[in-house]
């Protein structure tokens, strides 16, 4: 393996175990603040982000390569609203895109078939977290950050009918 791509493969692994301590944090904050569909939620998002860090990393560990668990940052305890916690998700959604995107386009230089054949299958992740964070963001601008239109989106996450998120894939015909 290209020893660029190796190292910033190791470093993308920052970016998905950042987003899984957040996402950890944000669905404790969502908790404490009586919004169990959210919390649900953001707890999944939080075990999928580990999920792509063991993807590259049993990439890695399949192709004898070494690899450098990064530092991670104590993550924020709280947010002001609802509204801007998913803004924050979505932003982190966007910066592990475009980090993918290098990513697959250091393998193409490189040649690297392996690496692109498992960089597509985030590539196509990608475009589905970005799309449910989007979702609920623009849901949640809609229904406000309080009172009753928070009330009725959380219960709306906590039954799957968000069309976007994770567990509204399940239940919509397509």
């Amino acid at each position: 393996m290209n020893t660029d791509l190796l190292a910033d493969l190791n470093e993308h692994l920052r970016l998905e175990f950042r987003a899984a301590h957040e996402y950890l944090a944000m669905s404790i904050w969502l908790s404490a603040h009586d919004l169990p569909g959210f919390s649900v939620w953001m707890r999944q998002q939080s075990t999928d982000e580990l999920g792509h860090a063991n993807r590259v990393i049993e990439h890695l560990l399949d192709r004898d390569q070494a690899v450098k668990l990064p530092a991670i940052p104590e993550p924020p305890a709280d947010w002001p609203d609802a509204v801007a916690l998913v803004a924050h998700v979505l932003r982190n959604e966007q910066e592990v895109t475009a980090s993918i995107t290098a990513l697959y386009e250091a393998a193409e230089g490189a040649g690297d078939r392996g690496a692109q054949i498992m960089l597509q299958w985030f590539v196509n992740e990608q475009m589905e977290e970005e799309s449910s964070a989007r979702a609920l963001l623009g849901r949640l601008k809609l229904a406000g950050s309080t009172g009753l239109g928070l009330l009725l989106v959380d219960q709306e996450l906590a039954a799957g009918k968000i069309p976007g998120t994770a567990s509204s894939s399940e239940s919509v015909p397509v």
